[in-house]
């Protein structure tokens, strides 16, 4: 018996385990063709750009145009393009702060003619400091900075928004690291 559970360990492929800690997935559907829906991932970082709720949060930065190696961010998160299929997918991957190793990005899914969905998956290890600053800090301003994009998206789109209401401690966030000075959440 002993031999054949030897066997057995040497022959059967085990899973590889997911690298990342983290994984960080918001969604909506939408009314649309999926060109309509991609038009606003093609705007990021742009003057004109229809999906990033800069009104609310730092603006989406790069050096050059949206375009693969195009390096960036907002705020205190820094990142470059990895990967950019126009209409369709972008992903950045992370370079800052330290502790944060993964991407983010959107991705166009075309569901039925006229229905499309908008992801935005986040994946990240952490390490060090991070452990503790993306659950505290990083990921509740993550979440409710990701919902206004896709609240906006629904604007852009002429639908109805639906508003995901920031919490009291997105509140609180924005109100110490702006010294007091943060806009309040206004969707329109």
């Amino acid at each position: 018996m002993i031999s054949n559970q030897k066997n057995f360990l040497k022959t059967k492929s085990f899973p590889n385990l997911n690298p990342y800690h983290v994984i960080n997935i918001h969604s909506r559907e939408y009314l649309v063709a999926s060109t309509e829906v991609g038009r606003l991932v093609d705007t990021l970082s742009s003057e004109n750009d229809l999906l990033w709720p800069h009104q609310f949060w730092p603006r989406m930065k790069f050096d050059k145009p949206l375009s693969v190696s195009a390096n960036g961010g907002h705020g205190p998160i820094r990142y470059f393009v990895e990967e950019y299929v126009p209409g369709k997918r972008i992903v950045f991957r992370f370079t800052g702060p330290n502790g944060f190793d993964g991407y983010h990005g959107y991705d166009v899914f075309v569901l039925e003619n006229n229905k499309t969905e908008l992801r935005e998956t986040l994946k990240i290890k952490t390490h060090g400091m991070a452990q503790l600053s993306w659950p505290l800090i990083f990921r509740p301003l993550h979440d409710a900075l990701i919902e206004d994009s896709l609240c906006f998206a629904e604007l852009r789109l002429n639908l109805t928004p639906k508003v995901s209401e920031w919490s009291w401690w997105v509140k609180f966030l924005r109100w110490a690291i702006s010294g007091g000075k943060s806009r309040p959440q206004k969707i329109a």
